[in-house]
């Protein structure tokens, strides 16, 4: 159709999904590889929900590269197996200047010429292996046994720094690197588990491995998961003769590479850099246990040639362990805003990786038992991923007979409800919706940042305003004055006025964050998300049912039985209530959603084969808008399957099952008629 004459040229469709894919991986490579954000957050999210909007109306433009494609699958059935094309060897280890002087001697005796050296840190993560094709990203694995690994290419597809195309055509391109979770964000998802009623991960690796081995990439996807690339194992299309210009190259062709690095041109200089980051490593946002030495000239990698398990080329140096030995003064309990009951051990000061500790989670009950802990007992700690301090073991010969057992307690010890265990669970919880820790852990979960993101309102101006009696829910909050917080200690009238100015702000958050600002067990934002697009309001999501809410991707059993039980609580619906009176997003942007006819409502539904004009994504779209639960196989509880040509097993399975088989007319048919 031609634009009417005077008006805006017409904007290429094709032409504007090319923009803001090359925008969205400039923002990615900004956010995820340098730390170094352009735009906020929202803004991203604008430019990521119009490249969906336009590929949906142009589903011929999707491509596997794109952006978009980073939300996650289907859920796996199980893991293929990836045969490695070069073996990766695992690193001999140095715990002193003698071995990597030894080191040394060894290289330069095999070698023709002078050697230099690559330092690099040693991520405690997940060995990677990418390999790209053409320039774009077609597969993952994980190292295994060195020989043989993992597919967990729909795993990595979810991880933002790893680029899905790229900034050259190579022919061929493999690459091992390191998958790993920055200290913070390993510190934060453990305090997710822990509210959540799930074992905390021991260590930023163990999450690293978990999340990258789920079965559900949407699992994946919800974790901040980052990664750096430091060899490359096959190329073609463009050689290299050093380690430092492998780096380089990598860095150039869009892959992130850790900058701290250093290349040295003796051994006398490694080890001064050996000695400088451990006492240094704790300043990195992220953990290693060492340092990895790499002879620099690749073309000495055959004459210094391998053992049965090492290569000759590079060893590395680790750490001695930071480990300390104290005393538990006592066992006390905190209670969270779910309600979860966590001890924690009181220990006598003592310096550990860098800092001062005088406290360490124990987590829960059955850690306590199992490593049999009592107050009074000497214990080693060490820190978790540096930062969570944490028991180790019991010096039981150092007992003296007054220690005391600690029982966890049978009544929560700010409201003094019964606790309980719920079947399945490591977690104790207080039973009362009305516990005073559970709501002002709520109101600090409720200002965070990935929540309503109140500036200014973190948990010493919560626990100030809580005090002085002026909030007890979220919706207080926004009955606040300016005259009330500023007479407060630490306040004044400018970051009174501030404060203020940023609860007022934070009511154009939108819908999701809402949901995820409620603080509803088991409901994190990408949940939030779904939910929010899915119902479209808040009054469509509380009066929904099991069957609806199991009806949503993504949306399991427990989740579902957690909502309906949080709503199902008056004093919660009259919060919302408030809220809602309070100007608080009560519709999605696109509420136009809810108006939707939930025709599919509680059923599962498969498809299969190619279809004649809808894409898969497209009619996995259409039928989540209007309630249905797409699965990847064909089972008892299937409701119907869409086939289309080349159905193959699943359709053969469906008529053994007498499950009803629709064309794609049939299907569009019924959404016609709602």
């Amino acid at each position: 159709m031609a634009a009417r004459e005077g008006g805006p040229a017409p904007v290429d469709g094709a032409q504007r999904i090319a923009e803001l894919r090359e925008l969205i991986r400039h923002h990615d490579t900004c956010y995820y590889v340098h730390d170094a954000p352009e735009i906020s957050d929202g803004e991203y999210d604008r430019l990521m929900r119009e490249l969906i909007e336009l590929e949906q109306a142009h589903p011929e433009e999707v491509t596997p590269d794109s952006p978009s494609q980073r939300v996650g699958g289907a859920p796996l059935a199980a893991f293929r197996a990836v045969r490695h094309r070069v073996p990766l060897l695992s690193l001999a280890n140095a715990v002193d200047d003698g071995d990597l002087r030894e080191f040394d001697r060894r290289a330069r005796e095999r070698a023709d010429r002078p050697l230099t050296y690559v330092v690099e840190p040693k991520i405690d993560g997940l060995t990677v292996v990418l390999s790209y094709q053409a320039g774009r990203f077609v597969r993952a694995a994980t190292r295994g046994d060195g020989t043989t690994g993992e597919d967990i290419t729909e795993n990595m597809k979810t991880v933002r720094a790893v680029p899905l195309r790229l900034k050259a055509d190579l022919e061929a391109l493999e690459v091992r690197g390191e998958a790993y979770l920055p200290k913070e964000a390993f510190a934060k998802l453990n305090e997710e588990r822990e509210e959540a009623g799930e074992p905390a991960f021991a260590n930023p690796r163990n999450a690293a491995a978990g999340s990258l081995r789920q079965l559900d990439p949407k699992v994946t996807a919800s974790r901040p998961l980052r990664a750096y690339f430091y060899n490359i194992l096959h190329l073609e299309g463009d050689r290299v003769s050093e380690q430092v210009a492998a780096l380089e190259k990598l860095e150039a062709w869009g892959l992130p590479v850790n900058p701290v690095r250093r290349h040295c041109q003796t051994i006398d200089e490694v080890l001064e850099h050996c000695r400088y980051w451990t006492e240094h490593r704790h300043d990195l946002p992220y953990e290693i246990d060492g340092l990895v030495i790499k002879v620099n000239e690749l073309d000495q990698y055959p004459l210094l040639g391998e053992t049965a398990k090492s290569p000759r080329y590079a060893i590395a140096f680790k750490f001695p362990p930071e480990q300390a030995v104290t005393r538990v003064r006592d066992i006390t309990v905190k209670v969270g805003r779910t309600g979860v009951i966590t001890p924690t051990a009181e220990l006598e000061p003592v310096r550990v990786a860098g800092t001062t500790v005088s406290r360490a989670t124990l987590h829960n009950e059955d850690i306590i038992r199992e490593r049999d802990i009592h107050i009074g007992d000497y214990v080693i700690i060490q820190k978790a991923g540096d930062i969570i301090p944490e028991v180790l073991s019991v010096l039981k010969e150092k007992r003296t007979g007054e220690e005391r057992f600690f029982d966890m307690p049978k009544t929560c010890p700010e409201c003094d409800s019964p606790v309980s265990r719920l079947e399945g669970e490591v977690a104790i919880r207080c039973t009362s919706a009305a516990c005073p820790a559970q709501a002002k852990e709520g109101l600090i979960h409720f200002a965070s940042r990935d929540a309503m993101n109140i500036e200014g309102l973190g948990p010493a101006v919560v626990n100030l305003l809580w005090e002085a009696g002026l909030v007890h829910d979220p919706a207080d909050l926004y009955d606040l004055a300016a005259e009330q917080v500023a007479p407060l200690e630490r306040m004044g009238k400018k970051s009174a006025a501030n404060l203020i100015a940023a609860i007022e702000n934070s009511k154009s958050r939108g819908l999701a964050a809402l949901i995820f600002a409620l603080g509803i067990r088991l409901v994190g934002q990408t949940a939030a998300k779904t939910l929010a697009r899915h119902f479209g309001s808040m009054e469509a999501l509380m009066s929904a049912t099991t069957e609806e809410l199991q009806g949503v991707s993504e949306i399991g059993p427990k989740m579902a039985e957690s909502l309906q039980r949080w709503f199902a609580v008056p004093a919660n619906r009259q919060v919302i209530a408030r809220l809602a009176e309070k100007g608080m997003p009560m519709e999605a942007a696109n509420a136009a959603v809810a108006a939707v006819p939930q025709i599919f409502a509680g059923k599962t539904v498969v498809l299969t084969g190619t279809l004649p004009t809808l894409d898969r994504r497209e009619a996995q779209r259409l039928l989540e808008a209007r309630g249905a639960k797409v699965a990847a196989s064909v089972s008892k509880k299937t409701s119907m399957v869409i086939a289309g040509e080349a159905a193959g097993s699943k359709l053969d399975k469906a008529k053994e099952l007498n499950i009803p088989i629709l064309s794609e007319a049939e299907f569009l048919q019924l959404i016609d008629q709602g």
